[in-house]
């Protein structure tokens, strides 16, 4: 049986997973990036974030040694994974060549 995790990422739609923490700068100036991609793009991408404090298992599987981690699921595989602070553009991008 698959986990709430798996069942989000494991769809036609490609999902955007931000793991990020509270305390974490870079993430903070990621989150407004994320929301104007989220907003632009609508429907060819779903964007979840994940508190890696509250959710360190999930953190763990997918290797996430640095925040923010971004990685792109399309029907539960890792399509692009990528740490560090990105532009618009590079998340438009990556997204684009997943749908």
């Amino acid at each position: 049986m698959k986990g709430k995790f798996e069942q989000l990422v494991d769809q036609e739609t490609p999902v955007l997973v931000d793991f990020y923490a509270d305390w974490c700068g870079p993430c903070q100036m990621m989150a407004p990036v994320l929301k104007e991609v989220a907003q632009e793009m609508g429907d060819k991408v779903k964007v979840i974030k994940i508190d890696v404090d509250k959710n360190q298992p999930i953190a763990q599987r997918f290797g996430v040694r640095s925040i923010p981690t971004l990685i792109l699921f399309k029907n539960g595989k890792i399509l692009e994974n990528r740490a560090g602070v990105l532009t618009k553009r590079d998340l438009t991008n990556m997204i684009e060549k997943a749908s």
